[in-house]
């Protein structure tokens, strides 16, 4: 039996004291902890915990995160697949499982509610309430991740229901998703087995939904961003709070994890066990995980911090276990066989023509909002060449295109949208929430195809078509959302192609994120699918033009 011991001041978050310890550690679980009299000048508590988060979003395999997580004190996950089982299908959701086994970090899957997210898009598989009973049954499986389809509830669908119920029976918690559900709505949800939510965008909301009996997960990720909204939550409502990443990149990964989320709710003042309750135990509670808490016989899964004023992570142990020290990780870098359903062809400019109305047209524009998932509907007159609405970069208003990933003879689905600012080139992306169809902005036809044809060459990945006409692309081939290769390497070439997009003039703080969401139906108001622009308000198709 391996036996060794930590010295340092001991944060039991359970019994709200910090004090001098000693904590032995014997074949991977915590044999004993002693108060002592004086300890290392370092501080010990459990590892944090990610209570939701979709791994592909990484565009890094499982094993890949992982590497880079545990530099930042997380040891474990609470992780949707559903990007990939929309692409996959089950077989998308068995191959993220196949490849966490490979690393000792602690992932815990769901069963994907909503493949796919909507019927007014086109996916490249469906998980029904067979499938999603079949796979409540494997001991792999820990919840119910997110029910999209919230009218779906609110409707009492017989399918919905039957996903939700099949949670229920397996005695596993299902995981929310309503953004601006509110009063009676709320309580509705709820009312149905909806435990959790993560959309939430106000402290109205937050506090409607936490009055239901739900738990609210707040989100800091690379394009949604909710943390300085809800913190308040602290305040009154401390034991019904997680915290999450939901969607992040590798270049922000790399800097920082839930370990950010920590740092700045003690800024604003907040009681450090409400904050370490929030980010280390109440995730495992929830969703009855067997993540170590730091108590006699847990695991041995926790972290080391030089103080809680600065809280610069200095270790992180998984099942007693060293995996990362002082920022670097000691996980080894792992390979992974690509997984892929992509079927399409080449597109040309004469594909993205858009003929207009008349003289005058107005249009339904997608206003794409920093730091958020929403995006409001605004009408906005049509920029006309020889008979065709083009982009207009004097008022930022540029074509948006989705491309049917699946259907080569599908045609584009074309509109237009606001915020982007390009002034030249495109950019695209196969990471296009949730049905993971080409999504692409550019300020003309040439470029926009470029960019789309890339990824086409590609079969996934994340492209740039710049001034000169140049394409620069990074291929994702693992279902045109992930790369086998090394998370660290991964965000440098991400971080180029990053700061290849803001050069052709966009100020937004994560391009590719949040171009990513400009095809998530289920969030409202106006999204455009490969079968055209969609009112998530309304749940209906919108014409282009007025």
């Amino acid at each position: 039996m391996h036996t060794f011991t930590i010295s340092g001041r001991y944060i039991d978050i359970f019994r709200r004291r910090t004090y001098p310890a000693i904590i032995t550690i014997a074949d991977g679980r915590i044999a004993a902890i002693e108060e002592t009299q004086e300890a290392a000048l370092q501080y010990i508590l459990p590892g944090f915990i990610d209570a939701h988060v979709h791994i592909e979003s990484s565009m890094l395999t499982p094993t890949a995160f992982a590497r880079i997580a545990v530099t930042h004190g997380t040891v474990a996950t609470v992780s949707d697949p559903h990007e990939i089982a929309n692409v996959c299908g089950v077989a998308g959701v068995e191959y993220m499982i196949a490849n966490s086994k490979q690393t000792p970090f602690k992932f815990f899957f769901g069963a994907p509610s909503c493949v796919p997210a909507t019927f007014f898009e086109t996916a490249g598989a469906h998980i029904d309430a067979k499938a999603i009973e079949d796979l409540m049954k494997n001991p792999d499986i820990w919840y119910l991740a997110e029910m999209m389809n919230y009218p779906g509830v609110l409707h009492k669908d017989p399918e919905v229901m039957a996903k939700i119920n099949a949670a229920k029976q397996s005695g596993k918690p299902v995981d929310g998703h309503a953004p601006g559900l509110k009063g009676e709505q709320a309580i509705a949800y709820a009312a149905a087995g909806i435990t959790t939510d993560h959309e939430c965008f106000t402290l109205e909301e937050a506090l409607d939904k936490i009055a239901a009996g739900m738990n609210i997960i707040i989100r800091e990720g690379s394009a949604a961003k909710n943390f300085e909204a809800l913190h308040p939550l602290f305040s009154a409502h401390p034991g019904s709070l997680m915290f999450c990443s939901d969607d992040k990149h590798p270049d922000e990964l790399v800097f920082h994890h839930i370990n950010g989320l920590v740092k700045r709710a003690l800024t604003k003042g907040y009681d450090l066990y409400d904050v370490l309750y929030t980010a280390c135990i109440k995730p495992a509670e929830h969703y009855n995980i067997p993540v170590g808490l730091l108590r006699v016989n847990d695991p041995a899964d926790l972290i080391v911090i030089d103080n809680p004023q600065d809280f610069n992570i200095l270790q992180t142990y998984i099942n007693g276990v060293l995996v990362a020290e002082n920022g670097r990780t000691l996980l080894p870098h792992t390979t992974a066989a690509p997984i892929n359903n992509f079927n399409t062809r080449h597109k040309s400019p004469a594909d993205l023509i858009v003929p207009a109305n008349g003289p005058d047209a107005l249009l339904n524009v997608i206003e794409a909002l920093e730091g958020q998932l929403i995006t409001n509907c605004i009408e906005m007159p049509a920029k006309i060449e020889n008979g065709a609405i083009v982009s207009n970069t004097e008022n930022d208003v540029l074509k948006i295109v989705v491309v049917n990933r699946y259907d080569p003879d599908a045609a584009p689905a074309i509109a237009f949208i606001k915020n982007f600012e390009l002034t030249a080139g495109a950019i695209a992306s196969t990471v296009a929430h949730d049905c993971h169809n080409i999504i692409a902005v550019g300020v003309d036809d040439i470029s926009l195809c470029n960019a789309i044809n890339a990824l086409i060459d590609a079969k996934g990945g994340i492209s740039v078509s710049g001034i000169d006409g140049t394409v620069h692309c990074m291929p994702l081939p693992i279902a045109g959302l992930m790369t086998g290769d090394d998370g660290y390497e991964v965000a440098r070439q991400y971080s180029r192609l990053d700061a290849q997009a803001k050069a052709l003039g966009t100020s937004l703080k994560a391009p590719f994120m949040t171009l990513s969401f400009m095809a998530l139906l289920v969030i409202p108001a106006l999204k455009l699918s490969d079968q055209g622009l969609f009112d998530g308000s309304k749940f209906e198709f919108v014409p282009l033009q007025k």
